[in-house]
Order: structure tokens, then C-alpha cells, then sequence
């Protein structure tokens, strides 16, 4: 079971996002930063989505000063494609950031490449 938390101004926006997605394996918890932030340190879930409104610093700020920038991606605004997130997940990246904006579209393609790499 993969575990997902989500994060930050649309943080029940994405779980429901996610939830409407219906890929098998996915557990999506409703989190804040600092719990994310601890639960990912400790091995208790495997990635984090957050957003806030423009996805630049405030949606992952708390994490990336508790994880490092190795962990951590932002991709502001703009909609990534599912190579650019499995680029991303195959440097280490768990925890990625966007705007609020883009939550319907970019919400399924980084959950599709997570669910790939599960698979």
C-alpha cells in the first residue's frame, strides 16, 4: 500500500481528487505540514502533495526545511507530464508542491506515476 498525504490550502481538495481517481493501492491521508513532515522522516508514509496558491514556497516550505531540497519539488503552476514526475520520483523526490489552480489536472498525473512505479 502506497501511502500519500496531502497538504496545504486544497489538502481535501487533492484526497478527494485522488480518492475520484480510484487507482487500487493508494492510501490518502488528509495531513498538515509539520505531521507530514514526521511521518515521512520516520518511514510511516511514502509521498506528499500539498498546495497552496500559487504552489511556489508555502506549499512544501515546512517540509523542505525538515527534509531537504533532495526530497522536495515545486511545480508552481505549471502541469507536469507523467515522464516528468517519474524523472522526479527516481531522483528521490517524495514531495511535491503546486497551486491550487491546477489541482484537477496535476493531481492525476503525478498519482498515475506513483501508481506506475508501485506496480
Amino acid at each position: 500500500m502506497t501511502k500519500i498525504l496531502t497538504g496545504g490550502v486544497g489538502k481535501a481538495q487533492v484526497a478527494e481528487a485522488l480518492g475520484e481517481l480510484g487507482i487500487g493501492g493508494l492510501e490518502v491521508t488528509v495531513s498538515n505540514d509539520m505531521e507530514a513532515a514526521m511521518k515521512l522522516r520516520a518511514g510511516q508514509a511514502d509521498y506528499y502533495l500539498g498546495t497552496c496558491h500559487t504552489g511556489a514556497g508555502a506549499s512544501l516550505g515546512v517540509l523542505l526545511g525538515v527534509l531537504g531540497s533532495g526530497t522536495c519539488h515545486t511545480f508552481g503552476r505549471r502541469v507536469p507530464t507523467e515522464e516528468d514526475v517519474a524523472e522526479l520520483l527516481d531522483s528521490g523526490k517524495k514531495v511535491f508542491g503546486f497551486g491550487m489552480d491546477q489541482i484537477s489536472a496535476t493531481t492525476p498525473v503525478i498519482a498515475h506515476a506513483i501508481a506506475a512505479r508501485a506496480a
